[in-house]
């Protein structure tokens, strides 16, 4: 699946995946990886969380009136 996102996408074959991960392995290293994509799992979890409220929000007809 991910060397057809690859494909589909960069033009890049299987042989450039791999090469792909292992830059990033190097770069970050083992331990960090997983904090990474940790914080990119809640960054996205926050995104759609907040879509679906700003969907319940224009669907509400009513707004509450501002008093001074």
């Amino acid at each position: 699946m991910l060397n057809s996102i690859l494909i589909g996408l960069f033009g890049l074959g299987a042989g450039d995946g791999v090469v792909i991960l292992i830059v990033v392995l190097l770069l970050f290293g083992g331990k960090k990886i997983p904090e990474l994509m940790k914080g990119l799992g809640k960054g996205i979890k926050d995104f759609k969380d907040a879509s679906k409220g700003t969907e319940s929000e224009n669907t509400n007809t009513s707004t509450p009136e501002k008093k001074d």
